[in-house]
């Protein structure tokens, strides 16, 4: 199949505001005929499910939480990017493109990037319109603070809980519409199977959580805003719920799952202190403005931080890269704390640390201003690991963060199948091979408020769909077949727990597929991948039953998700010979260690087309081509 990302002629500039004008449009009284299923609540389902039911469409809403405000958005940290100028600092719309496509590694579509960076600038006056509390300078106007991977200031925050407070103002945007009757939240349902009828995404199976109970829910248009794969190694720092089973579900029907290989390694992380450890906390990028990063000059050197003169230590990220220092991008400060762990010069117990130090920022700006900027994150670090981080360097070692593949989409969102729509993390269209901090928040809350309600009329006022109704016989069979994968896991009755196979594949992704990859490590967890996933359909074990209240059931399901999703991520990065971004070839480096691009055979899309489990996946290209920006090898020397 061709794949057409549908981006509008014209001047780049112009593209969206062209593209909005030449699609089809909804009357607001056909709009109430039209049914839209969301799944997800983080921040693209919630504002996309409150956009849409402001427009009149009938809107159902899906999450497997108990409340939308526990979607995994609420944990992000450090801030949004916007490219309003406040700072004077040279910043615009066109250097936050340049910038974002630049820290992809010219692995992203210009056009789609274009246009985030052209709505940026409206979601900070959306969310300060629903009373989110950003910082502010003693002025009153609104404050920012760099992130890596750019020279400017653009990034707008709310201390160490931006992430939380955004959700909480499209948390209120959705609940206002569930009691205007515009949306349905079903809370603690789990999708189980995107339903295909004629070639359209026409609902989904979902199971309620707490009863058991098998649901068919039919729409006219799907959208997914069901987050990241990252979990798939196990230890992340996403919240342990997290998984890859919609995306995955909806692949296994016939849509594309593009780049799966890039996944994001964040700098700026708790390290890993035991072998049982169920998940990873993330310490905020934000960190970096005030926080130097070292480690000992003399490799073995287990002096206390305090105890090592300045002469003696190595602020390695400075020393490498003068222009941005420690906000260089996450891919290049991930390696680097790597390297100099390799050789012998990490800190703390393991050896696998680093140091982000603040003791200059608090002799330059007094305690006081670094606590009001930081301090609900230095709380937690001293909670986490009982050192006070005023006193006594953080330690930090990069670890799995975001997904930057998933599903295909073209230029309105939607995937390769027609009606299934994809926003936010869940879909791969907008950070090419890094995504630079601070820009998950903006994508998620670009995609929901400003890009599907325009998209979503057009399909639907396009599309001719017939009448499809509940009875259908491929919703019965879509429900039949996701009782008889339950069934089958509660059968089983093995000897291993569902974590364990989890901590196995994990452990094996991140030792072959973390970050450096090579020809050998691929091709052997594609040979061990299928071996676990062989003993896990002989030997699980998944406690309780299929009518009630079942965790262990849930994560079984999506461990079995996982094992197959993994083969095609280890695909897709043994394709790719070339470094770009967070997927480093340790093949494909420059003498200087830093990635090396293949412009000539790797400039595309790589977009997987299911054939089977445990079958060889079919590869799809979508060439990118780039006229704003020239192909350059990355410098943020």
């Amino acid at each position: 199949m061709s794949l057409d990302a549908n981006v509008p002629s014209g001047p780049m500039s112009e593209k969206w505001s062209r593209h909005q004008f030449e699609m089809k449009l909804v009357n607001p009284a056909n709009k109430r005929k039209f049914t839209v299923i969301v799944v997800g609540t983080g921040l693209a389902g919630a504002s996309a499910s409150a956009s849409l039911s402001e427009l009149g469409y009938k809107v159902k809403t899906f999450c497997f939480q108990d409340s939308p405000r526990r979607a995994h958005s609420i944990a992000a940290q450090g801030g949004i990017n916007a490219a309003k100028g406040y700072q004077n600092d040279g910043d615009s719309v066109r250097r936050l493109f340049y910038d974002t496509i630049k820290g992809g590694d010219f692995r992203s579509r210009e056009a789609n990037v274009y246009r985030l960076a052209e709505l940026s600038v409206n979601i900070i006056d959306q969310c300060v319109a629903q009373g989110v509390p950003f910082a502010r300078e003693y002025s009153g106007l609104l404050d920012n603070r760099s992130f890596g991977g750019a020279q400017v200031s653009r990034t707008f925050y709310a201390r160490g809980q931006t992430g939380q407070q955004l959700l909480l103002g499209a948390y209120s945007a959705l609940m206002k519409e569930v009691t205007n009757k515009g949306v349905e939240l079903y809370p603690r349902r789990e999708m189980l199977d995107l339903v295909v009828i004629n070639g359209k995404a026409r609902g989904i199976i979902c199971r309620n959580l707490l009863t058991g109970k098998l649901e068919r829910h039919v729409a006219d248009a799907v959208v997914l805003a069901t987050g990241g794969y990252a979990n798939v190694f196990y230890l992340s720092t996403n919240a342990k719920g997290c998984n890859v089973t919609a995306s995955w579900r909806a692949h296994k029907r016939g849509a594309y799952f593009a780049n799966p290989c890039y996944t994001q390694i964040h700098p700026t992380c708790i390290p890993v202190h035991g072998d049982y450890q169920s998940k990873l906390t993330l310490m905020s990028e934000s960190l970096r403005n005030d926080g130097r990063i070292w480690v000992p000059k003399k490799k073995g050197d287990v002096r206390p931080p305090n105890e090592i003169p300045e002469e003696e230590r190595d602020y390695y990220l400075e020393r490498k890269y003068p222009a941005f220092g420690n906000l260089v991008p996450r891919d290049v400060a991930s390696r680097n704390a790597k390297e100099v762990c390799d050789s012998g010069r990490g800190v703390g117990s393991t050896g696998m640390a680093v140091y982000l130090d603040f003791r200059d920022s608090i002799k330059r700006v007094g305690k006081a201003v670094i606590e009001e900027k930081y301090g609900n994150l230095f709380q937690m670090y001293d909670k986490i690991v009982d050192q006070n981080p005023y006193e006594r360097p953080m330690m930090i070692f990069p670890a799995v963060h975001y997904a930057m593949g998933g599903l295909w989409v073209d230029y309105n969102l939607m995937s390769n199948l027609p009606g299934l729509h994809v926003l936010g993390e869940a879909n791969f269209s907008d950070h090419g091979a890094n995504r630079l901090g601070a820009s998950a928040l903006m994508q998620g809350l670009a995609d929901g408020y400003f890009v599907i309600p325009y998209t979503i009329g057009h399909y639907l006022a396009s599309t001719k769909l017939e009448t499809v109704g509940a009875a259908h016989p491929e919703f019965a069979a879509a429900e039949a077949q996701a009782a008889e994968m339950t069934n089958k896991l509660l059968n089983i009755k093995g000897k291993r727990t569902v974590d364990d196979f989890h901590r196995e594949l994990g452990l094996l992704l991140w030792n072959k597929c973390g970050m450096a990859r090579n020809d050998k490590g691929l091709k052997e967890a594609l040979r061990q991948i299928p071996a676990i996933r062989e003993e896990f359909w002989e030997n699980v074990t998944v406690t309780g039953g299929a009518e009630t209240l079942n965790q262990n059931l849930e994560r079984a399901g999506r461990v079995a998700d996982f094992l197959e999703f993994a083969e095609t991520l280890v695909y897709d990065a043994l394709k790719r010979t070339e470094s770009c971004g967070g997927h480093f070839r340790e093949e494909s480096q420059t003498p200087e260690g830093e990635a090396l691009r293949d412009d000539k055979n790797f400039c595309h899309v790589a977009a997987w087309e299911f054939k089977g489990a445990g079958k060889k996946p079919t590869l799809h290209k979508e060439p990118l081509e780039f006229e704003e920006v020239h192909l350059a090898q990355r410098s943020y020397k």
